[in-house]
């Protein structure tokens, strides 16, 4: 990569990130990321509820201190609602995926969406569990990590964010390009570094209290910019 190439991929980024902030407020997608969001609000309460009984029925069990195992059960409960967040609300963006990329590109890019092919309820759903399983699967494997940096302060977030960044980048940019089928077959429409910046970004917004209830949408919509603006989809 060239000084000028990695000089440019922020300003793309940046000039994304504002358009992906306007379509936030557009009301013909205003719906579908609420939508998304509410959706995925309810899946992480039904998942954290489960797991906050489970966890509360095994610690007392395990520790004969009651009051000790309620502080531990309150602090791995909400490790893991912060944790799940991130897993659940993109897997359940990847379900509506082709509802958010479909309704930016016929605004936005009309003749890129005449060309686009439907994805199907099934293929979305089956989208979404291997994406939730990937996300928990590298989440986890890096758990080990976060908890040896954690006395470190920045540590634990920074690896997550890392994690993330790598597995959110692959997966917003596929948002986009798998609806374009045979030309899904080139090369990457993103570079390393692009992607990287994309779920770095997502992965950021993520942990910002209220802004990360829109952030897998405001990354949905950044994808959707940074690579039909980058004029990739048959050399636009």
């Amino acid at each position: 990569m060239t000084a000028r190439a990695g000089a440019a991929i922020p300003v793309a980024m940046l000039s994304a990130l504002t358009l992906a902030l306007a379509d936030l407020f557009d009301r013909r997608l205003l719906p579908i990321w609420i939508k998304s969001a509410l959706a995925a609000l309810l899946a992480v309460a039904v998942l954290g509820v489960a797991a906050f009984f489970a966890l509360r029925m095994t610690a007392r069990h395990v520790i004969a201190n009651s009051e000790l195992a309620e502080v531990l059960v309150l602090l791995l409960a909400l490790f893991g609602s912060w944790l799940l967040w991130r897993i659940v609300a993109l897997a359940v963006l990847q379900f509506f995926a082709d509802d958010v990329v479909a309704a930016i590109e016929r605004r936005d890019y009309p003749a890129h969406a005449a060309q686009a092919r439907k994805i199907g309820w099934q293929a979305e759903l089956c989208r979404a569990a291997a994406s939730a399983t990937r996300a928990l699967l590298f989440n986890l494997l890096a758990l080990p990590f976060a908890l040896a940096l954690l006395v470190t302060g920045v540590g634990a977030p920074l690896v997550f964010i890392a994690v993330n960044a790598v597995l959110l980048g692959r997966e917003l940019q596929d948002m986009v390009w798998l609806r374009h089928g045979a030309a899904a077959q080139t090369a990457s429409p993103l570079g390393t570094g692009e992607r990287l910046v994309l779920g770095g970004v997502t992965a950021l917004l993520l942990t910002v209290p209220v802004v990360n209830f829109a952030a897998p949408f405001l990354g949905a919509a950044c994808a959707v910019h940074l690579i039909h603006r980058k004029g990739w989809l048959h050399g636009s």
